[in-house]
């Protein structure tokens, strides 16, 4: 009688996208209880980014990372979540710089913003981390402020609620539906910074309402 063994699919191995030309670099905790607040706001532009576009996938690990690799408006882009906290933010995307030898003006990140009304997008070629703890985190481990950064507004607390309580909170349903408009704006903004520069793209998207 013929010994059967069981049947093992191979699969095939991805194909390595390649070289990176910049990093997109949103913002967040790692958790499922952190998904819809306020706080993941630059994991949230990745999404949008994501899911209209096919090609990319955050199936890679790297560096405290999470990445999705791929071509972007004819670019060669890394998109990274990084897996710390945020407050450690740094520890996950200077070293995927440096493997990649992207210099900081081809880091672009998006991150929550409390001093910008809420579902308000701004662009900045550079500046200081303004109480952000991700992006103090980031310039401490790149060792500079000069790279590109995508502020989204989520407004103020209300009252007397510390700033800490207020960004760990889930948007509301008005407010999420505002944000998305704006994640969609911020994923155009991407492609232009791209393809047009930033500041071009500065002069098309940093503008009122």
């Amino acid at each position: 009688m013929p010994i059967s063994f069981p049947f093992f699919r191979i699969a095939k191995k991805k194909k390595d996208p390649g070289p990176v030309e910049w990093l997109i670099v949103g913002l967040g905790n790692p958790g499922k209880k952190y998904i819809d607040t306020r706080h993941n706001a630059g994991w949230h532009l990745l999404d949008t980014i994501v899911r209209d576009n096919s090609a990319f996938s955050f199936d890679e690990k790297r560096s405290k990372a999470l990445l999705a690799r791929a071509e972007l408006a004819g670019v060669k882009v890394a998109l990274v979540k990084p897996q710390t906290y945020m407050n450690l933010s740094g520890q996950a995307v200077a070293p995927i710089a440096r493997f990649y030898k992207v210099p900081p003006e081809r880091i672009l990140v998006a991150f929550d913003d409390v001093d910008l009304p809420p579902a308000t997008l701004r662009l900045r070629p550079k500046g200081g981390a303004g109480g952000q703890k991700g992006m103090r985190s980031i310039i401490q481990q790149l060792g500079t402020q000069e790279f590109p950064r995508i502020r989204l507004g989520i407004g103020r607390p209300p009252g007397r609620m510390p700033v800490e309580a207020y960004v760990l909170q889930k948007f509301k349903p008005d407010e999420w539906q505002a944000m998305v408009v704006t994640y969609e704006r911020a994923a155009q903004a991407v492609k232009a910074i791209l393809t047009d520069g930033l500041d071009n793209a500065m002069n098309q998207f940093n503008v009122s309402g």
